[in-house]
């Protein structure tokens, strides 16, 4: 990043804050005030700090997956579906296998099958861009549909809860089960560590590997990347296979650590969350977790303004999506600048 798109990127920063205390004041509402109500929501016990940090580890599994299909210039919407499947995947597994493996075991084999599902997930949202000519947007966002109807279809059909179907989900797993948390709370280090191993992976894989460099050729120019040799339908492929992986992993810590059973709308919007944590930090990997973080923190904050202000929770995806924008416009107004003619004929 140059100098100058640094100062375009501040200044984009500086405008959406503007923007959102604007819009805070509108609703009669002071920013200092939301401001610690939010900041109360998310660190003011130990139980709401362990709540940022449970939302924070499938939002950096997600996150971190979605660079991949950025970096290929693909717009992978279908991750939401790629955690519901992977959530149902996982489930599958821990039905067939816990009263015949030892939990920990069950654990691991309910991870991995989660990331397998979301794979799966992932590759035929792939397929139908790349063989089917169908938009990844498209794709995905149907795909997003058909897997939350799937879960649906089990919660109030073959594995509904003993003698009632449930909006509440399935029968809750045994606590053997369960992975395990930081004392009393929802966070749960394993969680935590398997998304820092993915964030890790992330950035030595996109900044470090020729792997790394194929994608970003192929997001930049996919006939020429084709032209000079690029395998790009390999890389299309990688790309949402490794997507659909990571975030068939958030599913099952969805189902292993948070609700310990599936529940409708599994994914509770984290995949479009990551969605806006992808695109404001760009290709820039080292900025996952900071973002990562503040957007989690956010999530869980705004839970205080109804009880605190009688501000709705909604203003945190206000803050969000404005910031967004704002660094979008923001880099999007400096990439024109620095292709514009230094020197243009009248």
């Amino acid at each position: 990043m140059t100098q100058k798109t640094l100062y375009y990127q501040l200044a984009a920063i500086a405008l959406a804050l503007l923007f959102i205390t604007t819009i805070i004041l509108v609703v009669g509402a002071s920013p200092i005030e939301v401001i610690a109500a939010m900041w109360s929501g998310s660190f003011g016990t130990v139980g709401q700090f362990a709540r940022v940090i449970a939302t924070l580890a499938p939002l950096l599994l997600c996150a971190s997956g979605l660079l991949f299909t950025f970096t290929a210039g693909l717009y992978n919407l279908g991750i939401e579906g790629q955690i519901a499947f992977g959530a149902i995947v996982s489930t599958f597994a821990i039905q067939l296998t816990q009263n015949a493996l030892s939990p920990a075991l069950v654990i691991l084999l309910a991870i991995l099958m989660g990331g397998v599902g979301g794979v799966l997930w992932g590759l035929l949202t792939g397929a139908l861009n790349v063989y089917g000519r169908i938009n990844e947007i498209f794709a995905g966002l149907g795909l997003n549909f058909v897997a939350d109807g799937l879960a649906l279809y089990l919660i109030f059909g073959p594995w509904k809860r003993e003698g009632v179907a449930s909006m509440s989900g399935t029968e809750p797993f045994s606590e053997a089960l369960w992975l395990p948390t930081f004392g009393d709370t929802d966070a749960s280090p394993i969680a935590l560590l398997i998304a820092i191993v993915a964030v890790a992976i992330t950035l030595i894989t996109l900044q470090g590997t020729y792997f790394g460099l194929r994608l970003r050729a192929v997001g930049q120019n996919l006939r020429a990347s084709y032209t000079l040799g690029i395998p790009s339908i390999r890389q299309l492929l990688s790309a949402f296979a490794i997507c659909g992986g990571f975030a068939g992993v958030a599913g099952a810590l969805q189902v292993l650590a948070v609700f310990h059973r599936l529940i409708p709308n599994i994914s509770s919007g984290l995949g479009y969350l990551a969605l806006l944590v992808a695109m404001l930090v760009g290709l820039n990997a080292w900025f996952i977790l900071p973002v990562a973080f503040f957007f989690s923190a956010l999530n869980i904050g705004s839970l205080q303004l109804p009880l605190d202000l009688n501000l709705e929770s909604s203003l945190a995806g206000v803050i969000q999506g404005t910031l967004v924008l704002f660094v979008l416009l923001g880099r999007g107004v400096s990439e024109s600048l620095r292709q514009a003619p230094k020197n243009p004929t009248s």
